[in-house]
């Protein structure tokens, strides 16, 4: 047939020019598991406010059929910064509680309804909540609410990350 072009197939690649300019290569940042791409980030410190934000954020994964990330940011600065008498140094002390933890979430029959990862974080939960959420590109951050004295004078979690935060933060009460 006249005027007729037999398409190229779809999988065939295109061969590069030798005398044309190279492209520039995109810089390529470690990766996280695709499959928990676009997922729902929790704190969970094992407390029962974030033992109600996990059943929520495991619910919230199932919905969404994605993953779940667990993040658990074990606090590494010195009392002393607390009062105010040094400036901020992280100490790299090992946090055994993030073991125990991963072990306790491993056993837990409620978790086999997502796939779900532990990721241990040491200093500013705020910013490693954050963190974690932008390394995953999630959908939403969840965290429990702090109640009492210490959440009224330093502030919470919570409300700090709703404030900052780029991306969703659902406050489980």
């Amino acid at each position: 047939m006249a005027g007729h072009e037999i398409p190229e197939p779809a999988d065939r690649k295109q061969v590069a020019d030798p005398w044309s300019e190279p492209q520039p290569v995109k810089e390529s940042r470690p990766s996280c598991d695709p499959a928990f791409r676009h997922g729902v980030v929790v704190g969970f410190d094992g407390s029962t406010s974030s033992e109600r934000a996990l059943a929520y954020a495991i619910g919230m994964a199932s919905r969404l059929s994605s993953g779940l990330i667990i993040v658990h940011v074990a606090n590494r600065l010195p009392t002393t910064v607390w009062a105010g008498c040094e400036p901020p140094v992280f100490v790299d002390v090992p946090d055994h509680r993030t073991e125990v933890l991963g072990l306790e979430l491993a056993c837990a029959d409620y978790l086999s309804e997502v796939p779900w990862v532990l990721v241990e974080r040491g200093g500013d939960i705020c910013h490693e909540l954050e963190e974690v959420g932008r390394e995953y590109s999630a959908d939403a951050i969840v965290v429990g609410s702090t109640h009492g004295i210490v959440g009224r004078i330093f502030g919470s979690v919570a409300g700090r990350l709703a404030r900052r935060a780029q991306r969703p933060v659902i406050v489980i009460p």
